[in-house]
């Protein structure tokens, strides 16, 4: 578990160990260090008076979101009243005005009037505080010093499928009223494929990068694309074995995400390598742009995928949930509120975080790549084609998961229906259904694309046996034991989920 501390450490190692030039500190769903400049400029000073926090290196909060965090809405203030107090810190460090933390992330964004609550307000009445008189004789800047900086840039962190498909609605609202020099716009890849599937992840990130550059030219401002993404296929498909994949299939990316998998579960000389070449590479040219024809194919393509997957998802919720459990947390987070589609309107189906509900699917031998790819067999040529043309490596990252399938067992899950029922809340009937759908997903696979699925290297046999041996221990209550067999087959995959 990485907290408190070690999360102050993790970002030296990023920067210093990795080559990273950001690091975002996440108040989002958890506890973070407010005194994360001043620990970092007195424990590493002298790495960071070569590499000035704030012009060389940079360090960019993630706020809570008040309309969504609303048991802890006012975290929000802790963040934002910090920014002054880490500039006065390092304008003695450095002997000079330097603002170390300039921009914040605001998760979660699904309107234009958030993003500039959160500006103003940190305008009027974080750096705006110093200008209010005590009495007759002081103002507050007088007793505790200038409050700066005196505005802080917003970016926006669009995750959910209708704010993606708006991201233009948005920001062109908030490019008019608070008319920033540019933009910095942030689009989720993890959470979209945990509530739409795979392919609506891809498709609705390409729609929100053609939508970014059509902006970008009608209001002559420069908007800087940022991608969340994972090292595994379901959740972005960065590491480096995808390098170029990953580098041509996203185009018009000017910054991504390094996580905890990429971080850790890879050799350290690859990950410096590769983080290397995120930064020759990036920004990696221009996003195409997506005319009103392909648009609206891809819509369709949207749809089809997006029922599909959500309809087995629904179903499985329950198991999935269970094997989450199991699941070791490695950062102190929160659940996720209300993201998945279902939540309000199918009885309140609640999904772990994405990392443990891939974790789970790929424990039980069922890659999450694969839900709902049935859909393909209800496309039009138009809409085929527009699939193919945007999302151009869908094969390549389906065989990259191709040998976590595990049919030994989808079958054990059939003949454990009558236990799962019992352990999991779920009906023998919906997970027949379930797996009769996720059957057809993976014969679709198989004769539309030609993939082969299973086992098809000893490392992959591996872990095969690992999540065999997980379902058989679960079966026998060995909780221990299951949970070192999950660990293991994620250590094969390189990352938990």
């Amino acid at each position: 578990m990485i907290h408190g501390e070690a999360e102050v450490d993790e970002a030296y190692f990023a920067y210093h160990d990795l080559g990273c030039m950001e690091v975002m500190w996440d108040a989002e769903g958890k506890d973070v260090d407010t005194r994360v400049v001043r620990k970092l400029l007195e424990k590493y000073g002298d790495f960071f008076r070569n590499k000035v926090l704030g012009e060389d290196v940079y360090l960019t909060y993630r706020v809570p979101n008040p309309r969504v965090e609303v048991a802890e809405q006012k975290i929000l203030l802790e963040s934002l009243v910090n920014i002054p107090v880490a500039y006065d810190i390092a304008v003695k460090f450095y002997q000079r005005p330097v603002s170390p933390i300039f921009e914040v992330i605001l998760p979660f964004t699904t309107c234009g009037e958030d993003l500039i609550w959160l500006k103003k307000y940190y305008e009027k009445v974080v750096a705006g505080t110093g200008g209010v008189c005590l009495d007759e004789s002081c103002r507050v800047e007088e007793w505790l010093g200038p409050f700066k900086p005196e505005t802080i840039e917003v970016i926006p962190l669009i995750e959910d499928m209708k704010s993606i498909l708006n991201v233009t609605g948005i920001l062109q609202y908030f490019i008019k009223a608070a008319k920033p020099d540019y933009l910095r716009v942030f689009i989720a890849r993890s959470d979209p494929a945990l509530n739409y599937g795979l392919v609506c992840a891809v498709i609705l990130c390409k729609l929100a990068l053609s939508q970014l550059r059509k902006l970008e030219e009608s209001n002559e401002i420069s908007i800087y694309p940022i991608l969340g993404v994972g090292t595994m296929p379901f959740r972005g498909h960065l590491s480096p074995k995808n390098f170029s994949n990953f580098i041509e299939e996203y185009k018009g990316l000017c910054t991504v995400t390094i996580q905890s998998a990429l971080k850790y579960d890879y050799p350290r000389d690859d990950v410096k390598n590769l983080v290397t070449e995120l930064n020759k590479r990036l920004p990696n040219g221009e996003p195409e742009i997506i005319e009103y024809h392909e648009a609206k194919a891809l819509m369709d393509v949207l749809s089809k995928f997006m029922r599909k997957y959500q309809q087995v998802v629904e179903k499985i919720a329950p198991l999935v949930n269970t094997v989450a459990a199991f699941v070791p947390p490695r950062r102190a987070r929160k659940l996720h509120i209300g993201l998945f589609g279902y939540s309000r309107s199918m009885g309140g189906i609640s999904l772990p975080r994405a990392i443990p509900f891939a974790g789970a699917l790929y424990t039980l031998g069922i890659p999450p790549e694969f839900i709902g790819l049935s859909a393909l067999e209800e496309l039009s040529e138009s809409e085929w084609n527009a699939l193919k043309n945007h999302y151009m490596t869908l094969k390549s990252d389906l065989e990259s998961v191709s040998g976590f399938v595990s049919w030994r067992n989808i079958e054990l899950l059939v003949e454990m229906r009558e236990f799962f029922a019992k352990t999991s809340c779920l009906s023998e009937g919906n997970l027949r259904f379930a797996i009769a759908d996720i059957l057809n997903d993976l014969h679709v696979a198989e004769e539309k694309l030609g993939i082969r699925l299973g086992p098809k290297n000893f490392a992959e046999r591996r872990h095969e046996n690992a999540v065999n041996n997980f379902l058989l221990s679960l079966f026998d209550g060995d909780w221990q034991d299951a949970q070192r067999n999950l660990l293991e087959a994620a250590k094969i995959r390189k990352c938990l989920g």
